[in-house]
């Protein structure tokens, strides 16, 4: 049975630019202008920028949109590494920058991992960003000290079920079953969508499997401790406005349960001086993908005041 493939409207071009001794992979959409900042779009952990195409699609004004691969994931190159470090993704983003704007301060948007990198790269560089918009961007729960030698014993055990091939992304028969993996992590996404993504999220092999465009070393933990305190000193340093997105069905609470909550984000991002919040209906963590139409005109009417 052949499926309904979602039909794009518009479209986006591929390049591969230089950064930090990489080959990294940026999706383009819409035309430069002098006229309004550049629109960045980040992805989150184990998604690829292809997968903004749906609120690209119901953007009503023509934005030119800078959307990266992150490092190991997409079509970027992955580094030579049995692991990644937060700071990393910070120091691509400032690169890439400096590749496509220069000193030009842009809007920057990111969703889950990649929101939270927007948020801190604004309160590291706040002269570059214009205006910020953080889709369920919450970082991670609160760490204490006496955490740190679980935690660096935990990281050196996962490097070696890396290398045993233990944490390998399991391939998928065909493009049908990568849909279906697809819907299954989010049965609000529609059919149709399901499978467009799937060819941009997953790529098939030699042997005709079907691999997740993710390298297996995103999985292996963070050894350093997550640390709110610095964290918050960040945030607090952030001086564009910034719109704050969450969806309306709590999806930390089937995350992290008590040990990280929606009411303690809250608590932490208030701290951001010009912040103002939002809530997408009927739409979980994947709210670009559940409700598209509805998160453009919160996109677009942010940027217009």
């Amino acid at each position: 049975m052949i499926q309904r493939m979602y039909p794009i409207q518009k479209l986006s071009r591929s390049a591969f630019v230089p950064i930090r001794h990489l080959r990294y992979h940026v999706r383009l959409w819409g035309t430069p202008s002098s006229e309004k900042p550049p629109l960045v779009m980040l992805h989150g952990w184990m998604d690829v920028a292809a997968s903004f195409q749906f609120v690209i699609d119901a953007l009503q004004d023509d934005h030119w949109v800078i959307a990266p691969d992150w490092r190991g994931f997409g079509l970027t190159e992955t580094p030579k590494t049995d692991h990644f470090f937060f700071p990393d993704y910070l120091a691509d983003l400032d690169q890439l920058l400096d590749h496509y704007v220069g000193d030009t301060p842009v809007n920057l948007l990111g969703h889950s991992m990649g929101g939270h990198v927007a948020t801190m790269y604004a309160g590291i560089r706040p002269e570059r960003i214009h205006k910020l918009i953080n889709l369920e961007g919450f970082g991670m729960p609160a760490t204490r000290p006496t955490q740190a030698p679980h935690r660096l014993s935990k990281w050196m055990d996962e490097l070696k079920a890396l290398q045993r091939g233990e944490m390998d992304l399991k391939p998928y028969p065909n493009l049908e079953a990568v849909a279906q993996r697809l819907i299954k992590t989010n049965p609000r996404l529609g059919s149709d969508k399901a499978h467009w993504l799937a060819q941009h999220w997953a790529r098939a092999n030699d042997q005709g499997e079907w691999r997740i465009l993710g390298h297996a070393a995103h999985k292996v933990v963070n050894p350093q401790l997550f640390k709110t305190d610095e964290t918050q000193a960040i945030y607090a340093r952030i001086t564009a406005p910034t719109l704050c997105v969450v969806a309306s069905t709590d999806s930390m609470n089937q995350w992290w349960k008590d040990s990280y909550t929606l009411q303690e984000f809250m608590q932490r991002i208030a701290v951001v001086p010009k912040i103002t919040h939002a809530v997408v209906d009927n739409a979980g963590h994947m709210l670009h993908h559940d409700q598209p139409a509805s998160l453009a005109r919160l996109i677009e009417d942010f940027l217009k005041t």
